[in-house]
């Protein structure tokens, strides 16, 4: 088992590696918006997982997410060639790769918060004239009517405290 910091740095210069080599070197152009966002190495430093999102052209297109599995596939052995001359390890790593949800799942909390935030200011204009249904504080008793329950139950001089003498 490999010490933990050496996964993490050899997981950074891989994904540093392949992330240049799909940018400048392979020209594939399903390619062409595909961002590694995250690698992983396994603790025998023999399994690398690298973690991608596609971009799309503009904000109405949807990205090509086969297209873009397809073309890492295809990739995968030259990738794997430049990951083993770029690092110098003894084993070069397996790469498999997966899409990254992180991106979309972000999109959805903001689309959700938005659409609470929209809730949150109709009830704010719902609430703006309202009033209560009855009196303001229902419980509240009047004066007269608070002193005679007390003079009713209990001693107003009583302090609490029966097994203490004062000498």
């Amino acid at each position: 088992m490999a010490d933990p910091a050496r996964a993490k740095r050899l997981a950074k210069r891989i994904s540093t590696i392949v992330a240049s080599a799909i940018e400048y070197e392979i020209k594939d152009p399903r390619l062409a918006g595909v961002t590694i966002t995250d690698a992983k190495v396994s603790g025998d430093l023999h399994d690398a997982t690298l973690y991608y999102t596609v971009m799309g052209s503009s904000l109405e297109d949807e990205p090509d997410y086969a297209g873009a599995a397809a073309a890492l596939e295809k990739a995968k052995g030259v990738l794997r060639s430049k990951v083993g001359a770029g690092t110098g390890v003894r084993f070069t790593p397996t790469l498999a790769f997966v899409r990254d949800t992180v991106p979309d799942a972000a999109h959805r909390m903001e689309e959700l918060l938005a659409r609470a935030r929209a809730a949150d200011e109709d009830l704010a204009r719902v609430r703006e004239g309202a009033k209560h249904a009855g009196d303001e504080d229902p419980y509240r008793v009047s004066g007269a009517e608070s002193m005679d329950s007390l003079a009713d139950g209990a001693d107003t001089e009583d302090a609490g405290d029966r097994d203490r003498t004062d000498d």
